[in-house]
């Protein structure tokens, strides 16, 4: 079975013949095939590892692998999900090799990881990992590779703090944490020796060639999909957004050098093509790439837009995506409520909103997807009415497109200006609210699972000590029920759930990441911060647990 899905693959890449003495690497991916394969970032690394020939690289999936060296020198693992990291110890514990960093040796492989969830906060997982890599991998990723052939033949330790000098990897085993009290607030973040470095800064690539897929298969989640990212980072800014604040700043691919070349390349062996991006249709030439797109010769591709911005949605849009087979737009709207756009720095009116969705219905879609968010910093009651009036009045105004609201519960997010926020406690009931109040509409309302935003909270304001939580959890299975018995288990030596998802934290006080720097300093944060709080109907004074 394993042999037909790699043979299925169609490569857009050569693979080198490795050297004798290449470093045998396995790079993993911490779910099945068909969900690792759709990842582009899991692509491009191994692509990029793949063309070296220092390096022999075998790919491992939960469920498949290819031939694994005997005795690897590295192991990766690409993240982009958080509950993954049960894969990530299981396949470890597969491997033999010790889920903690501190109980590995020199017969051991040194274990990195990289991707999303590590760039925007590693220390809940810091534990498990030798190395983590923040921030785009294009230079990051040869770089790591290089320093690592200089101490390829030294002790773990020597390795370690050589690599540490590398702008962008981060050692966790080289930093120490001091807390107030067991339970309490992180005190300082320091390192255990003078000569590495006090902050890791994360990594950016700034040019102007963005990714493309670099397989395609019908074994992919999206199947035969090629995937182009348009863009990167986004230029709104929305102060809850990881996708934009930790990606910082926005660039975009090059329409004759990047895009063009790419979109050529991918239709010769499918005609499934994605556009990838936070904001694709905010790309300066996204109307000339559309035009590219519209050509006679590309009749047959059925083209996929992610999440567009809402005054983008010309009719043209809509006509092209119709001719190639999309039948929906997802557009991100947050909410029905003037004021709480104002707090979340969204540039956006209920009338622009109403015009995309004639606009997509007048170009032949047939179904409008909305992104809304409940629990955002500063809501009233009131802001709920106003996005159940927004909805009535998009259905009315467009009769016949089919409307869908999916609903999220807010989660604060490290490196934006909300990380100080805890998770609105009413939430649950405002999803219930939102969805008695939709549903008789005949407005499809998709929540997102309250328990899971709790899930995700933890994980996206964690520290250190969590990585006890996590194994523990990992044995009672992934229910918030089996994370409320950890924390139960372990009282006393960590803080309660209530301190890392429900409260508001003091803006002067150190952050499970201080010690990693990314795109915008806090003083930036904290700036933002204040413009959205002076929105507020009643402003809180300082950030304490003000939701209980």
């Amino acid at each position: 079975m394993t042999s037909s899905v790699f043979a299925a693959e169609r490569l857009l890449f050569t693979q080198t013949t490795p050297d004798s003495d290449a470093i045998p690497l396995i790079f993993a991916f911490p779910n099945e095939y068909s969900v690792g394969i759709t990842s582009l970032g899991y692509q491009v690394v191994w692509a990029t590892l793949a063309t070296r020939d220092d390096v022999q690289v075998s790919r491992l999936f939960t469920d498949i692998h290819e031939q694994l060296p005997r005795q690897p020198e590295i192991v990766g693992f690409s993240i982009s999900w958080e509950l993954d990291y049960v894969n990530i110890l299981n396949l470890l514990e597969s491997l033999d090799i010790p889920i903690l960093a501190n109980l590995r040796n020199d017969s051991h492989p040194i274990i990195f990881g990289g991707g999303p969830v590590l760039t925007a906060n590693p220390e809940p997982f810091a534990d498990f990992f030798d190395i983590i890599l923040l921030g785009d991998g294009e230079n990051l990723l040869g770089d790591f590779v290089e320093a690592y052939k200089e101490v390829r033949h030294a002790p773990r330790q020597i390795q370690l703090k050589r690599l540490a000098q590398v702008p962008g990897i981060y050692i966790p085993s080289l930093y120490e944490v001091e807390y107030q009290t067991p339970d309490g607030e992180v005190k300082s973040i320091k390192p255990i020796d003078s000569d590495v470095p006090a902050v890791v800064q994360k990594q950016t690539y700034r040019g102007n060639i963005l990714s493309a897929s670099t397989v395609v298969t019908e074994k992919a989640a999206w199947e035969n999909i090629y995937m182009v990212e348009v863009v990167r980072s986004c230029p709104e800014m929305c102060r809850f957004c990881l996708a934009s604040y930790l990606t910082l700043p926005f660039r975009t691919a090059s329409l004759e050098d990047s895009l063009m070349p790419a979109i050529e390349r991918g239709l010769k062996v499918t005609n499934r093509l994605g556009l990838l991006g936070a904001s694709v249709t905010q790309h300066p030439e996204f109307e000339e790439l559309l035009n590219y797109i519209s050509q006679p010769k590309f009749d047959d591709v059925r083209l996929s837009i992610a999440s567009v911005r809402t005054n983008t949605v010309t009719v043209q849009l809509a006509q092209t995506l119709a001719k190639r087979d999309t039948r929906s737009l997802t557009i991100a709207v947050e909410s029905g409520s003037d004021q709480l756009r104002q707090i979340i720095n969204k540039k956006l009116q209920n009338d622009e909103i109403i015009q995309a969705a004639i606009n997509a219905k007048a170009g032949g879609l047939s179904a409008l997807k909305l992104y809304g968010m409940v629990g955002i910093p500063g809501e009233e009651a009131e802001d709920l009415d106003a996005t159940v009036a927004m909805m009535r009045s998009i259905k009315k105004a467009a009769p016949g497109l089919r409307l869908s609201f999916g609903c999220s519960t807010f989660v604060p997010k490290s490196h934006t200006p909300f990380q100080w926020f805890g998770v609105n406690r009413q939430a649950e009931k405002r999803l219930q609210l939102l969805q008695k109040q939709l549903k008789p509409q005949g407005i499809d309302f998709r929540p997102e699972s309250y328990n899971w935003s709790i899930i995700q909270a933890l994980l996206s304001r964690g520290d250190r000590r969590l990585s006890q939580l996590l194994e523990l959890t990992r044995d009672f299975g992934d229910s918030l029920g089996s994370y409320k018995r950890a924390f139960k288990q372990l009282k006393g030596q960590i803080p309660d759930l209530d301190f890392y998802v429900h409260n508001n934290w003091s803006t002067t006080q150190v952050l499970p990441w201080s010690h990693l720097q990314g795109p915008l300093p806090q003083s930036t944060l904290l700036k933002h911060l204040d413009e959205a709080t002076s929105h507020f109907r009643s402003a809180p004074k300082e950030l304490q647990p003000l939701n209980s």
